[in-house]
Formats: C-alpha cells, sequence, structure tokens
C-alpha cells in the first residue's frame, strides 16, 4: 500500500489549470500548423495562422489563450493500492482548482445554481469522474472546457436498427448545425454505448486522447476517418469562414451497451483543446 497526500493532488491541479489554459499540447499545435499549410482557401489559412499567432503570444506572454478558462473537468484514476491521507480526495481536487484559477489569474465561470446564477467567485466546483484502477498510482487529467464548444454537444437514444450509418449521420449533422459557433477548427469526441448518462462522459474522454493517434480498433479508427473526411467536406472552416479544415481530429470511445439501445453522444471542443496530465 502506497500512501499519496492529498496536497499533492492540491498542487498538481493547480499547476494543470494555469498550464493548460496558457499553452496548448504539441498534437494539437502541430495538427493545426499541418492543417495550415494544407488548406487550399486563403481566408482559411490565414485564420489558421493566427491561430498559431495567438498560440505563440500566450505561451510568451502567460496570458490565457482564450478569454473563457473553463469549467474545470477533471478524470481521476485512482491505484487500489493507494492510500490517500491528509483529507478529502474532492476537495483537494477543488482546492486546486480554487488556487489555480486566483493564483493564473484566470477567469472565474461557475455559478453555483443553474437558475440562480450566482458566481462562485473560485471557479469551483469541478466536474470530477473516478476510475479505480489496478496499481499504486494516481492520475490525473484537467481540462478545462470553454462552453461555446460545450453548447454544440448533443446526445441521442437510437434504437439498434440505426446502426453504424445512423451514427455517422448524426455526428455530421450536429457538427452541420454547430457551424461556426465552436470556433473551429474543432475536435470531435463520439461517445458510443453504455448508457444515456456515460455516454456523455465517454464523447468528453474521447476528446483527451493525443490527435493523430489512431483508434486502436481498426474498425473504429476506419468511422473516425470517414467522419472526419465528411466533416471537412462541410466547408464550414476556420471560425466558420470556409475551407477544408472544419475538424483536426474525431475520436470515438465505445462501451459495451444494451440489445435494445445504441446511445451516441458527440462533444465538441474548440480548437483550443486544452488538456494536461500528471501521474503521482
Amino acid at each position: 500500500m502506497r500512501e499519496i497526500a492529498v496536497e499533492e493532488i492540491t498542487r498538481a491541479v493547480s499547476e494543470m489549470a494555469q498550464e493548460a489554459n496558457v499553452g496548448l499540447t504539441g498534437d494539437v499545435v502541430d495538427r493545426i500548423e499541418v492543417c495550415r499549410q494544407e488548406e487550399t482557401n486563403d481566408l482559411a489559412k490565414d485564420i489558421l495562422g493566427q491561430i498559431r499567432e495567438n498560440i505563440r503570444i500566450a505561451g510568451e506572454e502567460n496570458i490565457p489563450l482564450c478569454q473563457d478558462t473553463g469549467m474545470a473537468c477533471i478524470f481521476l484514476e485512482i491505484g487500489q493500492e493507494v492510500h490517500l491521507v491528509g483529507g478529502s480526495l474532492y476537495e483537494a481536487v477543488n482546492e486546486g482548482v480554487r488556487r489555480g484559477y486566483r493564483d493564473g489569474f484566470l477567469r472565474k465561470s461557475i455559478v453555483e445554481d443553474p437558475l440562480r446564477r450566482t458566481n462562485t467567485g473560485d471557479n469551483s466546483p469541478a466536474v470530477i469522474h473516478t476510475d479505480i484502477v489496478d496499481g499504486d498510482h494516481v492520475k490525473i487529467l484537467f481540462a478545462p472546457k470553454g462552453f461555446g464548444s460545450e453548447n454544440m454537444s448533443r446526445v441521442r437514444m437510437f434504437p439498434p436498427s440505426a446502426g453504424e450509418a445512423g451514427c455517422k449521420d448524426f455526428v455530421v449533422e450536429t457538427v452541420k448545425e454547430a457551424g461556426g459557433n465552436p470556433c473551429p477548427p474543432i475536435v470531435v469526441g463520439v461517445g458510443l454505448g453504455a448508457s444515456f448518462d456515460r455516454v456523455t462522459m465517454l464523447a468528453k474522454k474521447a476528446l483527451l486522447r493525443p490527435i493523430g493517434t489512431k483508434h486502436e480498433d481498426p474498425f473504429y479508427a476506419r468511422i473516425e476517418q470517414e467522419l472526419l473526411e465528411r466533416i471537412n467536406a462541410l466547408d464550414i472552416g476556420p471560425q466558420g469562414f470556409g475551407g477544408r479544415t472544419t475538424a483536426l481530429a474525431v475520436h470515438i470511445l465505445a462501451e459495451p451497451t444494451h440489445i435494445a439501445g445504441l446511445p451516441c453522444a458527440v462533444n465538441i471542443n474548440c480548437h483550443v483543446s486544452r488538456h494536461r496530465e500528471r501521474i503521482l
């Protein structure tokens, strides 16, 4: 049994909150540049160049990539051989969010009640997903999620007869209806299977897979590629001004489901596809 102090988790979350909001991971930056070089629409190419410049300035001046510094979405993997000491796990995570958004001078965007709309003032609480896994480590994935893209997301409970074609049409339809609202080029997370509540989490978690990697199952790798091609043929383009670069990637996560259902969820992320990872 390995002991880990929850203060380590607080510190890690605080650091990730600040790092994720001022800099993108290399896979995202590289894909944007590849798309810029391959873009045939002059306006789209220019916009992608401005996006690259924004990324550069944010990193050099240590300022947020976007004014919407997001809702803190946390994925925890807790090894079953870990003993957490020194306080509450979830309170430690939320304290990390509070410190990170305070120390990084990041916008606080969370309201304590969806209808009464009073701001909590510190960007907490986070949305926390927890899995118990083998081993003696704690893995933390931190994703600040802006709501310009979050609001474009959808879920549909298909009958099994909808099949692959129905799911693919739904994904493309969702992106088409979103248009320029989620600040394309976007990353599209697709959840398939499980249940109504879990399929949306799968779609969000799919966004965290490194861009440029293929699904480990060739069946789903093919569907991802087909969806990416169909989405980029919509001519929405960067920021909605046209072009072949509407999406940087499509990522799918699928899980077992009931014989009577085919849940499908689409979670869209803007080009500021922010996330960080720590293993303690």
